[in-house]
């Protein structure tokens, strides 16, 4: 997707967040119709039509917006090159004021003269202030309705100024941003950018906080018929599949393909058939699945990939269970459940040289990391610890957990429908079995629902990850950040992540960020597991151009404009 690019490099520090029926399709070649014509897999419904909402923030609705929404840059699969999307940008975004001694915090975009929407009508300025709007905590005033999962970035912002395709961003007093080029890149909250002009031609004052709640209601519900990439949405929907075909508005290099469909299939063990039977054409899906990666691997016509991921799986608490407000409880659950049991189970065979995540933001190899769960007992499977904590804190164990004569539980323990998350909810029932605790599992097909509406007692889902570090805290942990499903509250981990988040230099923001963990973990709110392996797939004789991107939402959908049959 990113031509005519130059590129920032920068170091990255750490890998961390963010937080998707079958169809038929595929077939087409050139010899046949003449049709340019490919079908990729996504193996979860995505459960809105943006991504900016708690329901729409999955990457499944990430993927099914690739080559349609344009942003100002992304990480490449190096996870240490940093590159502008000179298609949309006229320039490199301009960092204005960076000292707070002589002002406020200061930088700007200016997009290219040609950038047009799939109408036609101009990119602007305006696209980004709405966008930031839409992307702001319901705190700031500017929109009734809208539910950003991730505000901390566009909170920060005090105002942003437009002049024709200039956008100006000037954040609060006193505060900073060391990740600032990232507020409408492929990694923010929106996944790029979304059009201004849509609203006033449906009678909506984008100013107007009730039209702009509207209007982002609006932007979720409805199949994008408006395209700001190389490609555009023509016909399908959330349940079955969506294509595409080119987008004959695209300012950039044409692309590669003449249709593309984006099958949902939530059934995995269908995937080496479909494959071998030429019904889909690859997939980079989002869970690791042992037995369909080794079978597709031993095909002739495959080619596929595999690594540690951006993507960090763990399990969460929900604080709104009013048992659950007991941290002794807490961490006695988390001490029951054996981390290592799960991941060597899921991944030991296949990928042998895992390692558990033992920080929340930063991976093993980052410069970093600080071990907090060093001479922890979470996570460890230590049924003798697990009930010493309880029975000093008066509960009875035994083959039901009781506190005062009255049974603790049971417990909805609930995850998306995957091989291996069934096998991890298998095990966590389990190992929680042994402490007295009773768990009903409940799978889902819609991740981004179920956390929205925090159904759920215990769960275990992923972050998706970039190598941005600065917010993820506030994501994650934040008393009022939408992606904090289960309600926990900390004011002093409130505090760090605010300083990380406004830190001048990512030195500063890592040693805030790793203080509030010292007071998270021993709360046992999220324990996380490790970073799963990811593998990609794609059928070599028919699909080229395709490089799987780790550390990106968008996968290896992420350069879907690059895309071309193979010779």
């Amino acid at each position: 997707m990113f031509k005519r690019r130059k590129s920032l490099a920068l170091a990255a520090a750490a890998t961390s967040a963010v937080l998707v029926a079958s169809g038929c399709g595929g077939g087409g070649d050139e010899s046949g119709g003449g049709e340019r014509e490919v079908t990729w897999v996504i193996e979860t419904l995505p459960g809105a039509w943006q991504s900016i909402s708690s329901a729409g923030g999955s990457v499944y609705v990430i993927q099914t917006l690739s080559g349609i929404l344009p942003s100002t840059g992304g990480w490449l699969p190096d996870a240490v090159t940093y590159e502008y999307d000179m298609d949309v940008l006229a320039e490199e975004p301009t960092l204005i004021n960076d000292d707070l001694d002589e002002g406020p915090f200061e930088f700007s975009f200016t997009l290219a003269d040609d950038a047009v929407w799939s109408d036609g009508e101009p990119m602007t300025g305006e696209d980004l202030r709405v966008t930031w709007m839409m992307s702001a905590g319901p705190a700031e005033g500017y929109c009734n309705g809208c539910d950003s999962r991730l505000s901390t970035n566009p909170d920060q912002v005090e105002d942003i100024e437009v002049d024709g395709k200039t956008a100006t961003v000037t954040l609060k007093e006193g505060q900073a941003n060391a990740e600032w080029m990232g507020l409408f890149d492929s990694h923010s909250v929106a996944g790029g950018f979304l059009p201004a002009h849509l609203a006033e031609e449906n009678g909506l004052d984008v100013d107007d906080p009730d039209d702009l709640g509207e209007y982002f209601a609006w932007m979720h519900s409805e199949r994008p018929e408006w395209s700001g990439g190389p490609y555009q949405i023509v016909s399908g929907d959330l349940e079955n599949e969506v294509v595409k075909e080119p987008n004959p508005e695209w300012f950039g290099d044409e692309p590669g393909l003449d249709r593309i469909t984006f099958m949902f299939n939530t059934d995995e063990g269908t995937f080496v058939n479909a494959f071998s039977n030429g019904e889909i054409d690859g997939g980079s899906p989002s869970s690791y699945n042992e037995d369909v990666f080794t079978q597709i691997d031993e095909l002739q016509n495959a080619t596929t990939t595999i690594g540690e991921g951006a993507a960090w799986e763990h399990v969460d608490l929900n604080l709104n269970n009013e048992a659950l407000q007991d941290v002794e409880l807490r961490r006695a659950i988390f001490t029951a459940i054996d981390r290592d049991e799960i991941a060597s189970r899921n991944y030991g065979a296949g990928y042998p040289d895992y390692e558990l995540k033992n920080n929340h933001i930063f991976g093993n190899d980052s410069p970093y990391f600080v071990d907090h769960f060093e001479g922890e007992s979470q996570g460890t499977g230590d049924v003798d610890a697990a009930t010493e904590i309880l029975e000093e804190a008066g509960y009875e164990v035994g083959d039901t957990l009781t506190l005062d004569g009255d049974e603790v539980g049971p417990f909805r323990l609930r995850s998306t429908d995957s091989v291996v998350r069934n096998t991890s909810l298998q095990l966590i029932q389990a190992q929680l079995s042994e402490i007295g605790i009773t768990t009903n599992i409940e799978v889902t097909d819609d991740l981004g629902g179920m956390l929205a509406e925090a159904d759920y007692d215990i769960a275990q889902f992923g972050w998706q990850g970039n190598p941005y570090f600065v917010t993820s805290g506030s994501q994650y942990w934040g008393s009022d950040s939408g992606s904090n499903f289960g309600a926990y509250s900390n004011d002093d981990v409130d505090e760090l992540t605010d300083e990380a988040a406004n830190a001048p230099d990512l030195d500063t923001a890592a040693d805030h960020m790793n203080e509030a963990m010292e007071s998270l973990v021993p709360e046992a709110y999220v324990l996380p597991i490790m970073h799963e392996p990811y593998y990609s797939f794609v059928n070599s004789d028919r699909l080229a151009g395709v490089e799987d991107n780790l550390h990106s939402s968008y996968r290896a959908t992420y350069n879907i404009g690059e895309w071309t049959l193979a010779d």
